[in-house]
């Protein structure tokens, strides 16, 4: 009969247990495991290693039992699960291509998951999108409310904690070249993340954002202490598109601002195309493994598919790979809206302008917009109510209706009105109305219009809108937008997606609604607009 063996067994660096084996040590290191993972219960997989002598006790793989001896020790290792990743076609999903960026955005920047879900677990599915606008180089995220500053390399990170300690004992700024060097690339990476052509503020906020983690790299002699660290910046995001441009990296939006697209004796600095309404990607680059061609291709597969019924698939799919193809139609040539609209016939309905200004943008377009109108509305109302002079005049007659009529679609369409009034602009100059006539009949009047959003009613009494279009350069671009609200939340995507400037006679109001409706570019703002935006906050 077998003598009776004990183990020390290793289970975890804090838990070391007892094995006693009645019947000796088995003979197959398969047979131990059972045993150890019987008696304490374990589950997934593991392997023993013992102690070997012949290398001072070090641990090593158990590969037969006849290296184990009564009163030895012996580890449990557990082995990680292999990771199973399940493929899943997003539309078998029902997630649309905008939602699938959305999540795909939440991905960090080097495409590195923070942690990956085992085949044990019950949500194993990643989703890896395949849809153009995910595959493609395009940005994810618009510039953050609050710039988080990047972790510098880790000897730097060193010497500036070091820094601040004796800066906060002694107060004596932190100054060392090459360390200022490695600060300024890493901010002009992370930067670039973002934007490749950062205004002003926008490196007033990253400045800020570095003396305020690292207070030992404020400069002494300047009010906030960030002045020349946001001159150092400025150059170096030149120098770093410089170094873009010599790598031969594709980048579209830098090649379309290159001396080589100057003419003779223009300065460099002239002209220069650049986002101009928080656009994230104004010029991305072509999907990977696509040329202007094959996206031609794609272009001309749209005009048929446009003509078929229940399609959206497809159209939405081809839409979202030709996008960097469209950009560079609307950014590059600048061609006429009748033209474009006959060229690009799909991207002017309802959904796909809300997808397209996805894509530019990253933000959703009517929710956000409807959103921030009705969180407004009361604070609004109350302004306008308070307002006098002739905008006051123009804004009683809508405060009257809208007393007699509080419903949700006509409370939005006074708001936007009174709004426009309020700003001392002319509501006519964006919005037409004709009553008791037949839409047919006003086309040709059309020609007339520059940018305008045509109302018909029933009658001069009735509240109710029999049609609601948008015109623009003397074309009807969308027709049955349904409310006022809705035309102007639509009419916004068509001026990103056609990359059209805002009418002088209303900056003010595609001001609000780009930078308080949409939230796009608020460091920025005209004093006006700054006096409406604290009044509604206070």
């Amino acid at each position: 009969m077998s003598q009776s063996v004990k183990l020390r067994v290793i289970l975890e660096d804090h838990d070391i247990r007892k094995l006693t084996l009645p019947l000796g040590i088995p003979s197959t290191v398969e047979e131990l495991a059972s045993n150890v993972q019987d008696t304490f219960s374990l589950k997934g997989d593991f392997c023993l290693q013992y102690k070997d002598p012949d290398f001072d006790g070090q641990f090593v793989t158990l590969i037969t039992t006849e290296d184990v001896k009564d009163k030895d020790t012996i580890k449990v290792v557990k082995m990680d699960p292999p990771v199973i990743l399940t493929f899943t076609p997003v539309e078998e999903l029902g997630i649309s291509n905008s939602e699938t960026c959305e999540r795909q955005s939440s991905v960090d920047d080097n495409y590195s998951f923070s942690s990956v879900h085992s085949s044990g677990s019950s949500a194993d599915t990643i989703i890896l999108s395949t849809s153009p606008e995910c595959v493609s180089n395009c940005r994810s995220l618009p510039w953050p409310a609050q710039f988080q500053m990047p972790y510098l390399s880790y000897d730097v990170e060193l010497l500036l904690e070091a820094a601040n300690e004796a800066y906060r004992k002694n107060g004596i700024p932190f100054n060392s070249p090459k360390v200022r060097s490695d600060i300024l690339e890493k901010l002009a990476e992370s930067i670039f993340r973002y934007t490749a052509y950062p205004t002003n503020t926008q490196i007033l906020a990253v400045t800020e954002a570095l003396v305020q983690k690292y207070p030992c790299l404020k400069e002494p002699g300047s009010f906030s202490g960030t002045y020349g660290w946001q001159q150092s910046l400025k150059y170096k995001m030149g120098n770093y598109r410089s170094k873009i441009r010599n790598r031969k990296a594709v980048c579209p939006e830098l090649e379309l601002n290159s001396l080589k697209r100057k003419r003779p004796g223009e300065a460099p600095a002239k002209g220069i195309k650049r986002p101009k309404k928080a656009e994230v990607n104004y010029l991305p680059p072509h999907p990977f493994g696509e040329t202007e061609e094959s996206l031609e291709m794609e272009r001309l597969d749209l005009l048929s598919e446009v003509k078929k019924k229940h399609n959206e698939k497809n159209i939405n799919e081809k839409m979202a790979k030709s996008f960097s193809y469209r950009r560079h139609e609307v950014v590059n040539l600048c061609a006429a809206v009748k033209e474009f609209k006959e060229r690009w016939p799909a991207l002017f309905s309802e959904s796909q302008i809300k997808d397209e200004f996805m894509r530019i943008t990253t933000v959703n377009l009517e929710r956000t917009f409807m959103t921030n109108l009705d969180a407004h509305t009361p604070k609004l109302l109350d302004l306008l109510k308070g307002k006098g002079g002739s905008a006051g005049t123009k804004i009683r007659p809508l405060l009257d209706s809208l007393a007699k009529n509080n419903d949700l679609d006509h409370r939005r369409d006074l708001v936007i009105r009174g709004l426009i009034s309020y700003l001392g602009e002319n509501g006519e100059d964006l919005l037409k109305d004709y009553q008791d006539v037949n839409k047919d009949d006003l086309s040709d009047s059309y020609i007339n219009h520059v940018l305008k959003i045509i109302v018909c009613r029933q009658s001069v009494s009735s509240e109710v809108l029999t049609d609601v279009s948008i015109v623009i350069e003397g074309t009807e671009v969308l027709a049955d937008c349904k409310t006022v609200a809705k035309a102007c939340t639509l009419l916004m995507g068509l001026m990103y997606a056609l990359h059209l400037s805002y009418p002088s006679k209303l900056k003010y109001t595609f001001e609000v609604f780009q930078k308080i409706f949409l939230q796009l570019d608020t460091m920025k703002m005209s004093p006006k607009v700054v006096s409406l935006r604290n009044k509604l906050l206070s």
